[in-house]
């Protein structure tokens, strides 16, 4: 395994990172998520990202129970805040408050204590603002982030999808305050290239990291979907609950045909094509790791195989002519929800 440091920190951080967006909790049953996770750990990876909303809590708990036991120092454990986090299932009849959401003081710091204990934890290692939040004025939001940091609760601080102007603002906040702002998690994959024109360049002049979630666009860059064919049974795109309205975008004929004309130069470098397109976007030096997640043991073993991958210049010009003007790199996709009281 790789391993990168986050930003300008001393943080060091798998270069490929295991995470449960849309499998614990939810996708699989606990079993195949502690699999997973043993897969994880077998293969090198020390860094865990989660957050508080996926799987209505369920995500965090699963992954707590499955790290537990586990040397604590030697991992990096990563939660996020922001969006309601209110346990679901059948019994649960909760709803939402107009305080269950966003990044206000009350928020973040009800948010922390309830990741903690389903982590099983005493602190995380890095605590990212899940979106940016239009309705909180952001010295609050930083100013509860620095009472985390300083109560030991998370070492790092971090966000995720954020816009440069937004990182600028709370890189210089953060500095005041004296935390470490050290990461944003963006989307990032050969098909969606947005924090290339800004985020990117000013990450790289404050000190900032990217951990990019769906390096493999939800599945599609491992070639499984055909154009002019319906999306295999079981698979992401068949599942509301699995991430299919992320996917959509990408399910149109023309991009299914040119990704399949990435398979010969996946074969050409060795590679499968979920392997190419997790070291595609390491290529990337601000990309500190990629996170991936799994829902079969075996995927997690095929995966790591990208970390320390150096793809030749002549191959990464073979993948934009494939991709041509089918990749969106619009900087404006970068967004996060307006009405975050609505």
């Amino acid at each position: 395994m790789e391993f990168r440091h986050l930003g300008r920190s001393g943080l060091q951080v798998s270069a490929i990172s295991y995470g449960n967006w849309i499998t614990h909790g939810s996708q699989v049953e606990e079993e195949a998520a502690l699999a997973c996770v043993r897969a994880a750990l077998d293969a090198g990876i020390t860094t865990f990202d989660t957050a508080d909303v996926y799987a209505g809590t369920r995500a965090e708990a699963v992954l707590g129970r499955a790290l537990k036991g586990q040397r604590r120092e030697g991992l990096e454990i990563f939660t996020k805040v922001y969006w309601p986090a209110i346990p679901s299932g059948p019994d649960d009849t909760a709803t939402p408050g107009p305080n269950d959401r966003g990044l206000s003081r009350k928020h973040i710091m009800a948010s922390i204590d309830g990741s903690l204990r389903r982590l099983q934890t005493d602190y995380v290692d890095l605590y990212q603002a899940h979106r940016y939040d239009y309705g909180t004025p952001l010295e609050e939001t930083m100013e509860a982030f620095a009472d985390v940091v300083h109560s030991g609760k998370a070492h790092y601080i971090g966000v995720s999808e954020w816009r440069a102007e937004e990182l600028r603002a709370a890189h210089k906040l953060a500095r005041e305050l004296h935390i470490p702002l050290v990461s944003n998690q963006p989307q990032y994959s050969m098909l969606w290239r947005v924090i290339e024109a800004e985020v990117v360049p000013t990450s790289e002049e404050l000190g900032i990291s990217q951990i990019v979630w769906s390096p493999i666009a939800q599945g599609v860059l491992t070639g499984k979907y055909q154009p002019g064919q319906p999306p295999p049974a079981g698979s992401r795109a068949t599942d509301e609950k699995s991430g299919a309205g992320f996917i959509s975008r990408f399910m149109n004929d023309e991009v299914l045909t040119a990704v399949q004309q990435l398979k010969p130069l996946a074969e050409q470098a060795g590679l499968t094509m979920a392997q190419l397109a997790v070291a595609w976007v390491l290529q990337n030096p601000n990309v500190a790791s990629a996170i991936v997640g799994a829902t079969r043991p075996e995927q997690v073993h095929d995966n790591v195989k990208a970390a320390g991958v150096k793809l030749e210049e002549g191959l990464l010009k073979q993948i934009d002519e494939a991709l041509g003007g089918l990749v969106e790199r619009d900087p404006a996709k970068t967004e996060s929800p307006r009405n975050v009281r609505a």
